[in-house]
């Protein structure tokens, strides 16, 4: 519990220091550009969140390794992420590193975890598939494509204020259940230290995003989760290997559906930025138009379509701690919240928003 106090004020008072100081450094951490498609604020704000949530989870280390020398795989996975994350402020402190070189740093950073960690993804049982998987360097190359997916797909819905940081919290918290389930205390330190990191962050960034978590901060989350998932699936056979992909369904399908709607449908790079995300959906045709003349109020459109998307996490994330032992129920769960996703998608764009997402 000390642990958990130490990440969640180590990083809350950097979060601070950050924000109080960004005179200081805003010429190089600010996000000044508010014309892009996926720009929604109307200040500069500082974009280098993700110093905070390092810090919570470093100090949060250090703290642990006093107290008990010989917890090394914490220290494993903290050394391990660092590619990811140092590529990624990289990018937030300079504006200028491309998403294939972000990919690939991250790549180096889950094959580093997958060697020294054991996290490999052996099974998803599925017949012939699994088959695969046992080949050599079959399952390495999987699991580094699946990791490195699932730390961008985090960046990818880092879009509003509050949302990537709070998918990650509840995420972590689904982890941590099913890890208090099958009595792993190890995993249950992991996925609660980076919730109390981010939680750090989030208090300053939601609801009026004084800051954002640029994309040191999003790859960092969504390698932890990504890795930790991974590992608890390794650890325990009982636990279904759907439990990872259904837990985690909300930005991978996100991910999927934009490489889908770019290069498919549009004809474009999807590493190209577009303004047609879900979550800019639900900004712009549901809640803008209605918010737009509430000047002032500190829950403004930005603000209101973080918990629309925390929501829809949610109805992955419950059959998924429901069921994580049943792999047929976990895969019709899983048909269900795409089909869902996608019929969604569908009405907002086409202007048939139900009735009852409006607010």
């Amino acid at each position: 519990m000390i642990g958990l106090l130490v990440a969640f004020f180590s990083s809350f008072i950097a979060t601070l220091l950050i924000i109080r100081f960004q005179h200081l450094h805003s010429h190089m951490s600010a996000d000044s550009d508010l014309s892009g498609p996926q720009k929604f604020h109307k200040i500069s704000v500082p974009r280098i969140g993700g110093i905070s949530i390092a810090a919570g989870i470093f100090t949060a280390t250090l703290f642990r390794l006093q107290s008990n020398p010989s917890s090394s795989i914490e220290t494993i996975l903290l050394v391990c992420a660092i590619p990811t994350f140092a590529i990624g402020l990289t990018e937030d402190l300079t504006k200028k590193v491309g998403v294939k070189t972000r990919l690939f740093f991250t790549a180096i950073a889950a094959g580093m975890a997958a060697i020294y960690l054991g996290a490999l993804i052996t099974r998803l049982d599925i017949p012939g598939i699994d088959y695969l998987l046992a080949l050599p360097g079959v399952a390495l190359i999987f699991t580094i494509f699946a990791v490195t997916g699932l730390a961008n797909a985090y960046n990818i819905i880092d879009g509003f204020n509050g949302l990537a940081s709070m998918v990650g919290i509840i995420t972590l918290m689904g982890i941590t259940y099913v890890s208090y389930t099958v009595g792993d205390p190890l995993m249950m330190y992991l996925s609660l230290v980076m919730a109390a990191s981010i939680l750090g962050f989030f208090l300053w960034n939601y609801p009026r995003g004084l800051i954002f978590l640029g994309d040191g901060g999003a790859y960092l989350i969504g390698f932890w989760i990504a890795i930790i998932t991974v590992m608890l699936v390794a650890r325990h056979n009982n636990i279904s290997p759907w439990f990872a992909l259904l837990i985690n369904a909300y930005p991978i399908l996100e991910t999927l559906f934009t490489i889908y709607r770019r290069k498919i449908h549009q004809g474009k790079s999807p590493g190209q930025p577009d303004g047609i995300h879900f979550h800019t959906l639900i900004y712009r045709r549901i809640l803008n138009p209605i918010c737009n003349a509430q000047k002032g109020d500190v829950f403004s459109a930005n603000a209101k379509t973080a918990p629309y998307l925390w929501v829809l996490t949610a109805m992955a994330i419950v059959p998924a701690i429901l069921w994580w032992q049943s792999t047929n129920t976990l895969i019709i769960y899983s048909a269900i919240f795409t089909a869902s996703y996608v019929w969604l998608y569908k009405r907002i764009v086409t202007f048939k928003t139900p009735a009852w997402m409006h607010p």
